[in-house]
């Protein structure tokens, strides 16, 4: 499991998408969602807008991250 850091509340899936190299830019996350299989806490997702949060599971392309919030303390952290 790969580790994601936000330093904000939250990412969108569309935001994430890019910045894990996924797509090009965000204005293929619309058809990236419908042709792949992203799985958000284990639910199937197709909102490029879907906001993702510290402690949330994002599995793409066989890939599995841990949204983790930088902004806390080390105690505070998963």
């Amino acid at each position: 499991m790969k580790i994601f850091k936000i330093r904000e509340e939250f990412i969108t899936l569309g935001q994430f998408l890019k910045a894990t190299d996924h797509i090009n830019s965000g204005g293929h996350a619309k058809f990236f969602l419908f042709e792949n299989d992203v799985f958000v806490n284990n639910e199937k997702r197709t909102e490029r807008g879907k906001k993702l949060r510290n402690g949330d599971h994002v599995l793409v392309e066989n890939e599995e991250y841990l949204i983790v919030d930088d902004t806390k303390t080390d105690s505070q952290k998963l």
